[in-house]
């Protein structure tokens, strides 16, 4: 449904157990900018630690309803719903293990629509998410607007856990919070390589960190020089006299990867080979291209020369 077709917008709110959803969503209700007069529907399916006021949310105009189970949740319960209280808004703090996927994909009540969707993520435990719910928290944050990692300290390997949200979903907005509010300036010295350098050589290795970071800053690439290893893709979508020089990346399992890198304008486009493994030399430009659909880095290629794939042809990000 296009946004301008929605008239209950629905603002989804996800994330594992204790991740933070509740406490979040409890502040947000009580925020001065989050009043209206019409009636907010708050749906849970789950119940953690921390609880819900219902005193609370009824004096800022909230009322509360429990879905337990996943097969509970239906467009007849939705249309229950609608027709009891007539909701102006719906904020869902939906459980990640019913598979956000199949809500996304679920039939909602006319004028329903996902408008927002929040991912919390317990900065402390991202590790052990990484490592034993991948699959599940891939597919959580693939279509997020926002990411916010909160209980982060400064001696977690934040711009790790950054990257790995970027190479999945690059658009998403990304916010760091400890125990005292939100985190500022931890990027500002992050890559493993010399940005003063000419040309900047990028480490195999360091490939998924350049790819996030000239995406995320362009200030610091633009009108430099950068060198590196990649992987030729050609495609009708970027033209004649163009290719995307990069590199497969893991997003969930080595069964589950996507192809990252920016496109490069060269004369010599047409002779490459699809597939074939070349070591750029390019100039950075930023401009709009039709492929990125806005503004992006553009290389302009200074050399290009065939070379042997890498140790590892997979890049990771954590």
């Amino acid at each position: 449904m296009l946004e301008n077709e929605i008239d209950v917008p629905i603002y989804l709110i996800t994330g594992f157990l204790e991740s933070g959803k509740t406490s979040f969503i409890n502040f947000t209700v009580q925020q001065e900018y989050f009043q209206i007069e019409e009636p907010t529907l708050l749906i849970t399916c789950e119940e953690g630690e921390e609880v819900y006021d219902e005193k609370m949310l009824l004096k800022h105009n909230t009322v509360l309803e429990v879905v337990e189970e996943p097969e509970d949740l239906t467009l007849e319960l939705l249309k229950s719903f609608q027709r009891k209280y007539h909701p102006d808004r719906v904020i869902l703090e939906y459980n990640p293990l019913w598979s956000v996927k199949k809500l996304e994909e679920m039939k909602m009540p006319r004028g329903w629509g996902i408008v927002q969707h929040i991912v919390t993520v317990d900065g402390s435990c991202f590790q052990v998410y990484m490592n034993n719910m991948k699959s599940i928290f891939v597919e959580m944050v693939k279509n997020a607007d926002m990411v916010m990692f909160n209980r982060c300290s400064t001696d977690l390997p934040l711009a790790n856990f950054r990257r790995s949200i970027k190479v999945v979903n690059p658009g998403a907005e990304i916010l760091f919070e400890d125990n005292t509010g939100e985190l500022t300036d931890i990027f500002e010295d992050s890559v493993p390589y010399d940005l003063n350098a000419d040309p900047i050589v990028i480490d195999d290795v360091d490939y998924g960190i350049f790819y996030v970071d000239m995406g995320d800053n362009p200030d610091r690439y633009e009108g430099k020089t950068v060198k590196f290893r990649g992987i030729v893709l050609k495609s009708r979508d970027v033209g004649a006299g163009y290719f995307v020089p990069g590199r497969m990346a893991m997003t969930c399992c080595a069964d589950d990867t996507s192809f990252i890198g920016y496109v490069c304008k060269s004369p010599d486009a047409k002779k490459l080979v699809m597939g074939q493994w070349v070591m750029v030399t390019a100039k950075v430009g930023w401009e709009y291209m039709e492929v990125y659909h806005e503004e992006g880095p553009v290389l302009y290629a200074q050399e290009i020369k065939p070379c042997d794939p890498p140790e590892s042809e997979l890049v990771y990000f954590s």
